[in-house]
C-alpha cells in the first residue's frame, strides 16, 4: 500500500532541527500541517485546522504526531472518521491535564480524550520526557488500542534530543506501516 505521512507538530512548531522537519525534507509523501498561531494553540481552531486538512486528501495517510498534536489528533478521531486515515504515529505525547508537566497555554486540550484508536497506532515514548510521566503514557496507549515503544532518555524526542533523521523512529514507523499492509 502506498501511503503518504501527515506530520503535525505540536506546540511552537518544529524547528529546523526537530525530526519532523527532517522526515518532511527526506520524504517526498509527505504533507505538513500548518497552524495560524503555534504559541498559543486554541484547540478548536487547530481541530479546524487539521479537518481541512485531512479532507483534502486522497490516498491512504498515516498522522505523525508530536506532543501537543497528540491531544489534538485523539481530539479530531473521537468526533470524525475518514476512510483514507489508516493509522498514527504518536510521539511523545504531551500531558495536557497535568499543570506539573505542561504549560497553562496547552490547558484548553485537556482532558485527554481516552478511548481506543479506530485505526492503529504506536505510542513512542522517552523515560525521561518532561512533559509527561513514563507511566502515563503507557496509560495512554494501553487506553488507545496503541502499541508501545519505549526509546530509552531521549527527553521530549524534539529538537533538543538532536535526533536528526531519527532513524529509530523510521524503523517504527516502517512496522506501523507493515501492519496496516
Amino acid at each position: 500500500m502506498e501511503t503518504q505521512l501527515l506530520i503535525i507538530p505540536g506546540l511552537g512548531n518544529s524547528g529546523e532541527k526537530h525530526w519532523q522537519t527532517f522526515w518532511h525534507e527526506k520524504f517526498k509523501n509527505s504533507i505538513r500541517l500548518v497552524q495560524d498561531n503555534w504559541d498559543e494553540p486554541v484547540r478548536e481552531e487547530w481541530l479546524k485546522r487539521l479537518n481541512e486538512e485531512v479532507a483534502k486528501l486522497h490516498q491512504p495517510t498515516i498522522l505523525v504526531a508530536h506532543s501537543l498534536a497528540v491531544s489534538l489528533v485523539l481530539h479530531w478521531a473521537a468526533t470524525n472518521t475518514n476512510k483514507n486515515i489508516v493509522g498514527a504515529l504518536l510521539v511523545a505525547p504531551a500531558d495536557v491535564d497535568s499543570p506539573e508537566h505542561t504549560p497553562e497555554s496547552i490547558r484548553n486540550f485537556s482532558p485527554m480524550p481516552i478511548y481506543k484508536l479506530p485505526f492503529p497506532s504506536i505510542v513512542v515514548a522517552s523515560e525521561n520526557d518532561p512533559y509527561a510521566s513514563f507511566e502515563r503514557k503507557q496509560y495512554f496507549a494501553k487506553e488507545w488500542g496503541s502499541n508501545f515503544v519505549n526509546i530509552g532518555q531521549q527527553g521530549h524526542i524534539n529538537s533538543d534530543s538532536d535526533l536528526k533523521y531519527w532513524e529509530e523512529g523510521q524503523l517504527i514507523l516502517q512496522q506501523l506501516i507493515e501492519k496496516i499492509s
